[in-house]
């Protein structure tokens, strides 16, 4: 036990004394805030930027009214002017593009023939406000020629809110749902990268010890188990502390960069763009559940939330990080690693894309259960799901799985561990490696 501490608190102390590691510390959030204000500030100037648009009315059903200047777009009637001629005047106006709407009795025929023309690819959501602008006008037009009264059909029309609530009355809402479904995908995304990252760091400490030969004079004296277990526990920890770190720092620059530039980088980031009245829906609906969204939030397990994500966070990366660490004791360079990383990132990714499939819309399926119970995709399947409730013995037998999957996988990498460490100079495959695991 001495052995093993031992080891631990020298690969955590390599870690955290390596300068490429102390640098990047700092300077991933920096990149990363830099980043991230960078798109912001460009969407935000995108999405702020006025265009001029020229548009000809050949049909002469709009009129002025129907093309209103907002805050991004400025209309120019050009009237009674063949398409010819207003296609010059747009070039050499240097307008964004030309609106044309052609000459027709027809509703269909002229909702079927509108052009837009313009030098590049048109931005996509000025368009589609285009489209609803003038699709408003010609269904008005159509339903007057139908003989449909536009104000009984106005009035005819029902908003529906179904009120949720379980079966002993209390009122729940629909939005918490959502931030639900936030937490469980930026866990399963936060476990992910931290194996990928710190599994690889894994594996490349043991290629380095191992190419370096210092690996012969640490075996004289320690167990490979011990070794390998104090590697995957030792890196682990300065990962951890590498985290804390940066969450620390990304929270008080996107302060800062919000202060200063104005930027609200976490609602311009990987937003979809919404209609006014869309947005106008949204923060009515959000207003009004505002007391029943933080109700909800106050009744939600935090605390064993919590320690259920340390659980699979730590299990889903002990039991990835031995399986690096037996392919860099089998591997002389990094290079000959890449067979054997498929099978490795394979479960990673599909517990993302059931995640995603799967527990987003049904968190209590056959498939999001299963998935949440095999314990290569059990630590991130089951992270998405603990947000919306799941039962006790689910969550039992799935902790019992990792578990024992665990100490299976750390028994058989520590066999491979074991002899591959001390080979040179071989590019080992999957039958050698079986007979490693046997001997």
């Amino acid at each position: 036990m001495d052995k093993l501490k031992l080891i631990i608190q020298r690969e955590f102390i390599a870690k955290v004394r390596n300068k490429t590691f102390i640098i990047m510390t700092f300077l991933s959030p920096l990149l990363m805030v830099g980043m991230i204000a960078l798109v912001a500030f460009l969407t935000k100037t995108s999405l702020e930027k006025k265009r001029t648009i020229a548009y000809v009315d050949a049909s002469h059903i709009f009129t002025e009214k129907d093309f209103q200047d907002d805050e991004t777009i400025s209309y120019v009637n050009l009237f009674d002017v063949d398409l010819k001629t207003a296609k010059e005047i747009t070039q050499t106006s240097a307008h964004y593009g030309l609106l044309y709407i052609p000459k027709n009795t027809q509703i269909d025929s002229i909702s079927n023939n509108i052009q837009f023309y313009s030098e590049d690819s048109p931005n996509m959501i000025m368009i589609a406000d285009i489209e609803r602008t003038i699709a408003s006008k010609l269904q008005d037009i159509k339903r007057k020629q139908l003989g449909i009264d536009i104000k009984q059909l106005e009035d005819s029309k029902v908003n529906v809110d179904v009120k949720l609530s379980n079966f002993s009355g209390e009122r729940t809402s629909k939005l918490i749902n959502g931030l639900k479904i936030g937490f469980g995908i930026g866990a399963g995304y936060l476990l992910m990268m931290f194996i990928v990252i710190y599994g690889n760091m894994v594996m490349r400490s043991v290629i380095e010890e191992k190419t370096s030969r210092i690996i012969e004079v640490i075996i004289s004296s320690v167990k490979p188990f011990q070794l390998m277990l104090g590697k995957v526990i030792g890196t682990a920890s300065a990962g951890l502390l590498q985290f804390f770190i940066w969450s620390i720092v990304l929270s008080v620059l996107m302060l800062i960069s919000s202060l200063i530039f104005g930027v609200d980088m976490a609602s311009n980031v990987g937003t979809i763009q919404t209609t006014p009245e869309q947005m106008e829906v949204m923060k009515t609906a959000a207003n009004g559940e505002a007391h029943l969204i933080l109700e909800e939030i106050k009744k939600l397990p935090w605390i064993s939330m919590f320690f259920l994500f340390l659980f699979y966070f730590l299990g889903g990366y002990l039991l990835y990080s031995s399986i690096y660490a037996a392919i860099g004791a089998a591997v002389d360079n990094e290079t000959d690693t890449q067979q054997f990383m498929l099978p490795v990132i394979l479960p990673l990714v599909l517990g993302v894309y059931v995640g995603f499939s799967s527990v987003i819309g049904d968190p209590h399926g056959t498939i999001a259960t299963t998935f949440s119970m095999i314990p290569f995709t059990s630590p991130i399947v089951m992270l998405m799901r603990i947000p919306f409730g799941v039962p006790w013995w689910q969550i039992a037998i799935s902790m019992a799985l990792l578990i024992v999957t665990f100490l299976i996988v750390i028994w058989l990498a520590a066999k491979i561990y074991r002899v591959g460490i001390l080979m040179y100079g071989k590019k080992p495959s999957y039958k050698e490696l079986y007979k490693w695991m046997k001997y």
